[in-house]
């Protein structure tokens, strides 16, 4: 995982900012899905790494007090 994503939702986590997390989430997807779709280059490296940020949001998510 990449140190600035972790930064970002830490600081998301400590302002208790669910809906932050969340539109995050919804882009860390919409990007894994672009990355998958990709020919003519291998992004397998990228594709690992977002997995990496998806899991960390939904972990931080999933620390959250529930709405």
């Amino acid at each position: 995982m990449s140190l600035s994503i972790g930064l970002i939702v830490d600081g998301y986590v400590k302002l208790n900012n669910r809906i932050a997390l969340e539109n995050l989430l919804a882009h860390r997807r919409e990007l894994l899905q672009q990355l998958k779709c990709v020919t003519g280059i291998d992004p397998k490296q990228a594709v690992a790494q977002v997995s990496q940020e998806i899991a960390v949001i939904e972990s931080a998510l999933a620390a959250l007090a529930p709405e």
